[in-house]
């Protein structure tokens, strides 16, 4: 039976006694990715919380904060066949006490402020404000995080590095559909036309890495040629090093896509074995 805890004070009473706490923090509307997270998590501890709270700061004015689904008794359900033994769903007010405006934020330094962060100047410093709250609040051993939102692992790597905070991030592995699309809370919002020509992100991804052997500029013409053949319009493809930085040929480099399908912005990424080139 899973717990829910809805304030700190029932979040603390729900851990007492854990030995080893593992987490994977979550918006809710919940996939079979959000449930690979849980099970790739549940091993990791002897108590597993999921966190469901669609955090507002990480939302510019104009984005879909009032329209993300909200799934909640669906959730749970997902939540107790992983095996979760305590959900943390608070709410804004738990959250930031001081309200939204008072706030002490987390900076999330050069990294939040390309890809992502340039599309989403605001969205980095509030995920990694909620996720510190969250690891202050949980205080987790281990926090689960999927590899899809790849820019946002990084970050989060980073902010624990660097505060100290002892806690052992894990990535766990894209979950794709079988045609290779990521799976994403946002798909709900594709039209079935939308949703076959979505798939061009992962045959972009794939067509990288088939040029991998080439070298970076190889791998970004063969995405791009990709994407451009279904008319889609990235709002980036971008080749970097496993941190971000700048890609070695010779080495490990991650590309990383984005691109509206429609309305819905997908983002998605893959590991290259990146050659010399030419």
């Amino acid at each position: 039976m899973v717990t829910i805890a809805r304030t700190r004070e029932e979040l603390e009473t729900a851990l007492k006694g854990a030995d080893r706490v593992s987490f994977v923090p979550t918006m809710g509307a919940l996939h079979d990715g959000h449930q690979q997270l849980l099970e790739f998590a549940r091993p990791l501890g002897d108590r597993l919380v999921a966190s469901i709270f669609v955090n507002p700061t990480q939302f510019a004015p104009g984005e879909d904060l009032d329209a993300y689904p909200r799934t909640f008794d669906a959730d749970l359900e997902r939540c107790e066949a992983a095996g979760v033994d305590v959900v943390f769903a608070p709410e804004v007010s738990t959250m930031y006490p001081n309200g939204l405006d008072e706030t002490v934020t987390v900076d999330p330094g050069p990294l939040g402020s390309i890809l992502e962060g340039a599309a989403r100047p605001t969205h980095f410093r509030g995920v990694l404000t909620v996720v510190a709250k969250l690891f202050g609040l949980v205080r987790p051993d281990v926090a689960v995080f999927g590899q899809k939102d790849y820019q946002q692992l990084v970050l989060i790597r980073q902010m624990v590095d660097e505060l100290a905070m002892g806690i052992e991030i894990v990535g766990c592995p894209t979950v794709r559909e079988p045609d290779g699309l990521a799976r994403s809370s946002r798909n709900v919002y594709l039209t079935p036309e939308q949703r076959e020509q979505a798939t061009v992100l992962y045959r972009a991804l794939q067509a990288g890495v088939a040029a991998g052997s080439r070298g970076p500029e190889a791998v970004i013409e063969a995405a791009r040629r990709v994407l451009a053949d279904e008319s889609v319009e990235p709002d980036y493809v971008a080749l970097t090093s496993p941190r971000l930085g700048a890609p070695v040929p010779g080495e490990e480099a991650c590309l990383l896509i984005a691109a509206r399908v429609g309305k819905p912005r997908l983002i998605d990424n893959i590991t290259i074995a990146l050659g010399e080139g030419a």
